[in-house]
């Protein structure tokens, strides 16, 4: 199932996609989509829910993070080996784990604000995940058990705070508005396969990344029995797994965002984001 959240900032309702593409209004059912509840099988106990009857959200509505109440915001960096190449970064023997804050996050439409005095904001389509159950030293057998849905993040990078200013990574990472997800967050039985999803980018119409998730260096598997060794994981932590090649930090010249492009960018099964660079 796909899990939607609509409305104004700070105000979003839950809802769900029905077969036809609407978004129906959950309120009167479960208060918020969340990992706690994505771990209480939500989607198990709609099946005895004719969707169709439910109210239809308002035509229109802007649809806000696909995930309430995020724990954790956890990164992985140079997850393809590819796009570590292009940056002239050495290929990970280990997972690069990172942090963005919680407080970056936004909608998948909404708009991306470069920070005061930026020249080098950069995009980064990546295939995301939520916790929906504690996990703590798993397996890689059992990891997947605790991965409540999928969902796109761009991982939006302000390239000179993050590698010119002394220090960690979270620089450039944790602006307002650098960590779009959604548009919905869908189910793992509906996504199948994780590791066989086609993944792009375009800016200003221009296809700049396109990939699939098989060629991550670690599979999704892996970096929760990775993580899950050095923290625990919560329900409603959510882990953004890396960006394939295609960035502006690795073009020659190099090409970075500027005011008034827009970004358009798409996981297979999980939907489309864009968003307008202001």
């Amino acid at each position: 199932m796909k899990f939607v959240r609509f409305g104004e900032s700070g105000k979003e309702k839950p809802g769900v996609v029905d077969d036809q593409g609407k978004i129906r209004d959950l309120s009167g059912l479960v208060t918020d989509i969340t990992g706690d509840a994505l771990g209480g099988k939500l989607s198990e106990s709609l099946k005895h829910v004719d969707i169709s009857t439910l109210p239809l959200a308002p035509e229109g509505a802007r649809l806000g993070p696909c995930i309430a109440q995020v724990g954790n915001f956890i990164a992985v960096g140079l997850n393809y080996a590819d796009h570590a190449t292009e940056t002239n970064a050495q290929i990970p023997k280990e997972p690069i784990l990172f942090n963005k804050a919680r407080s970056c996050i936004v909608g998948p439409y909404d708009d991306v604000v470069l920070p005061p005095n930026s020249t080098k904001s950069d995009w980064e389509v990546e295939i995301a995940f939520v916790i929906s159950k504690r996990a703590s030293y798993v397996s890689e057998d059992e990891a997947l058990d605790h991965v409540g849905g999928y969902f796109i993040c761009n991982d939006v990078s302000e390239r000179e705070y993050q590698l010119e200013r002394e220090g960690q990574w979270v620089k450039g990472k944790c602006c307002p508005t650098f960590g779009p997800i959604g548009p919905w967050v869908v189910t793992p039985d509906e996504v199948g396969n994780p590791q066989d999803l086609s993944l792009w980018l375009e800016v200003n119409g221009e296809r700049l990344q396109n990939s699939t998730t098989r060629n991550m260096i670690f599979p999704i598997r892996t970096l929760v029995s990775y993580i899950s060794q050095y923290m625990i994981l919560e329900p409603g932590d959510i882990v953004t797994t890396g960006t394939p090649p295609g960035v502006g930090l690795g073009m020659v010249p190099l090409r970075f965002l500027k005011r008034g492009d827009t970004m358009k960018l798409g996981v297979e099964k999980l939907g489309i984001q864009e968003q307008r660079v202001i």
